[in-house]
């Protein structure tokens, strides 16, 4: 039977971790401080970011929440990240994206100050990523290595085969297991004989944002399949694609109307030596290494 990584009891473990932090730290009068940007009413970001917020203070960080409107500018938006910049209780800016369309988000993404980036998406974070010099890496792909290491799965070594090329999971994960001495691989919507390639991967990590789209005669038996994909289906027909005889995925998705598939096939999941289940995988460690993001930013900053 295949390990099932379990991605909740990881990430209460980081969650520990840095509520002990948080305590050192306040120790010295030091609170980190994240704030969050909540543009107009998306409602799953709405969900996400105020369970951010949520931890924060769980976990005893500092956070504001700023929520300007759906019609705000560009240069609206840059005049608040400039004094969110400036303010020595803020250590974190967080940017929820999407934003509207008539904002230009990669403008402000740079404009953070990259030792406030939590996010790990600015230039200056991703060149010092590769360089391998102390950076603030992106949240989801710097949970994926906490999830294998404190799962004891090897990296060393191993043949790491990234499906998918995006600068906030596939290069900066591709990167990081390079860091730890993997023989990393990157594919895309553009690679040959794809199959053949991801058959090689020790472990595989999808992030193409295609639901199923790793099927089972495309994984090495007991490969370690980390699925990055949240994707929502809504039709039976989808449903019994990839969930068909799931008696209890098939109940709540009669109660819902819903249900989620990750990127890679269930059923290839029946042939692997470890997974992360999608939900209950990496997405409650994206959360967490924000949160972990927060407190080495605070530190960074003041030279500890």
């Amino acid at each position: 039977m295949p390990t099932i990584l379990d991605g909740p009891t990881i990430a209460a473990a980081i969650k520990h971790e840095v509520a002990y932090e948080v305590k050192k730290l306040a120790s010295q009068g030091i609170r980190p401080g994240l704030a969050a940007v909540l543009v107009g009413h998306v409602p799953a970001s709405e969900i996400y970011v105020r369970s951010k917020v949520q931890t924060c203070a769980e976990l005893g960080l500092f956070s504001e929440l700023i929520e300007p409107p759906g019609t705000v500018t560009t240069e609206d938006m840059f005049d608040l990240v400039r004094s969110l910049n400036s303010r020595d209780d803020i250590d974190g800016i967080l940017i929820q994206l999407p934003l509207p369309a008539q904002v230009d988000a990669k403008f402000l993404l740079d404009a953070v100050l990259p030792e406030k980036d939590v996010d790990g998406f600015h230039p200056v974070n991703a060149g010092r990523l590769q360089a391998g010099r102390p950076a603030l890496a992106p949240c989801t792909p710097a949970g994926i290595i906490e999830i294998l290491k404190r799962s004891g799965i090897p990296i060393s070594g191993q043949h790491a085969v990234v499906v998918g090329r995006s600068d906030i999971v596939g290069k900066p994960v591709a990167m990081l297991l390079l860091h730890e001495n993997a023989t990393v691989t990157i594919c895309h919507s553009k690679t040959r004989d794809l199959p053949a390639i991801t058959k090689q991967a020790d472990i595989l990590v999808a992030a193409i944002g295609r639901p199923g789209f790793i099927t089972p005669e495309m994984v090495k038996p007991g490969a370690t399949l980390i699925d990055v994909g949240i994707n929502r289906i809504t039709t039976l027909e989808e449903f019994d694609r990839y969930f068909k005889g799931d008696l209890k995925r098939e109940l709540t998705f009669s109660k819902r109307g819903s249900t989620i598939v990750g990127d890679i096939h269930p059923k290839a999941f029946e042939i692997a030596g470890a997974y992360t289940p999608v939900p209950g995988g990496v997405g409650p460690l994206t959360i967490a290494m924000l949160m972990a993001n927060t407190v080495r930013a605070a530190k960074l900053r003041r030279g500890l």
